[in-house]
């Protein structure tokens, strides 16, 4: 997709989910937004894109490190329904309970009995969000192998993005086929009317940026919500105050000065 074009629908998309957000705040909407796919995939750089305008109090996202030892022996969805929104926000998870059916099957972080359980469980869990009124959107990012391995391979020499490789990412190319299928599984099982996945394609990250997005804005019902008219006063006059001494304060230094 070409930069040009990209950017100026991308602008345009962001400002209606600022509509969208408005609209959720108004009428006290729960939407929740769930990211998932395989490691370098893209999730990241569209949440960057989504939550870019938005504001974090009423759309923040949720990434959740490792389960802590109390956590592991809590119901596995325990630790994410104290996630999920009130009314008037959206959350969106960067990773989520899906956690379970990839990577803890995968990299066997959890028992095949937990899993079966989890494929059991997991429909009816969301379900009840639905029949509760919460909006939910699943989204997979997929991605090909040889552009898994390019995006790995551009983040080795990248200083500022190396970070973002980490073992589990290298054991993903080792381990492509049972992430494959472990990901078949998973669609078998928790595809359902109530809340269905949707795929994005991603070997392009900015039409993926974009499809995505844009999907999400046409399966929701939002309108533009009228705001307030909000008017600056003018200033008060002067009641004596005085600004202290600025050499009684400690500033950093001027470091853009030395710039020029």
């Amino acid at each position: 997709m070409k930069k040009k074009l990209y950017e100026n629908e991308l602008f345009r998309l962001q400002a209606e989910l600022v509509k969208l957000q408005e609209w959720v705040r108004a009428e006290g909407v729960r939407l929740v937004v769930i990211f998932e796919g395989r490691d370098a995939a893209g999730k990241g750089g569209v949440i960057k894109r989504v939550t870019q305008y938005l504001n974090p109090r009423i759309a923040p996202v949720v990434a959740l490190p490792a389960p802590s030892d109390r956590e592991r022996t809590q119901w596995y969805f325990q630790r994410y329904v104290e996630h999920l929104p009130a009314s008037g926000e959206m959350v969106l998870f960067d990773r989520s309970w899906y956690n379970r059916a990839g990577v803890e099957r995968v990299m066997n972080f959890c028992t095949r009995e937990e899993y079966i359980r989890f494929y059991r469980e997991c429909p009816i869990f969301e379900r009840l969000l639905v029949e509760d009124g919460i909006l939910l959107r699943k989204y997979w990012f997929s991605v090909s192998d040889a552009e898994q391995e390019r995006r790995f391979r551009s983040r080795l020499d990248d200083p500022m993005r190396r970070w973002k490789l980490s073992p589990m990412d290298v054991e993903s190319i080792n381990r492509w086929e049972e992430y494959s299928r472990a990901k078949d599984d998973m669609f078998t099982h928790t595809d359902i009317p109530e809340a269905p996945w949707y795929v994005v394609e991603s070997d392009d990250k900015r039409s993926a940026r974009i499809n995505m997005i844009a999907h999400l804005l046409s399966s929701l019902p939002y309108h533009e919500v009228q705001q307030p008219s909000v008017e600056l006063p003018p200033r008060p006059p002067g009641s004596g105050y005085e600004r202290p001494p600025r050499d009684l304060q400690t500033y950093v230094p001027d470091h853009a000065a030395s710039l020029g």
